[in-house]
């Protein structure tokens, strides 16, 4: 599953695919993901339930830069994605977040 990225030639955007399984989820009945990309508003970016229990959410970012973000799950639990590009720390929560490199 993951993350995938898929780049438009006319602009400087990357569509970017974001995938969680059920069991990644935790099988969650609602996942949000937040980042630097909607200000981290915890609640602006709900992911797709899909009838199987994944989690989808398409997002068109930016090109040449790295987006930290995370999931947050039922509104009570955050969590990273395993197939990020990397983690960083956070001094916020003491955590690290995940980053996307476009």
């Amino acid at each position: 599953m993951g993350i995938q990225k898929k780049y438009l030639k006319t602009r400087s955007i990357c569509k970017a695919t974001f995938r969680l399984t059920r069991e990644e989820a935790r099988e969650a009945k609602h996942v949000f993901i937040v980042g630097d990309f909607n200000n981290w508003d915890e609640l602006a970016t709900p992911m797709k339930a899909l009838k199987n229990g994944d989690f989808v959410a398409t997002l068109d970012l930016n090109t040449g830069r790295e987006y930290q973000f995370r999931y947050y799950f039922d509104k009570i639990a955050w969590g990273n994605d395993p197939q990020a590009d990397g983690y960083c720390y956070s001094s916020y929560g003491d955590c690290e977040n995940s980053i996307l490199s476009i």
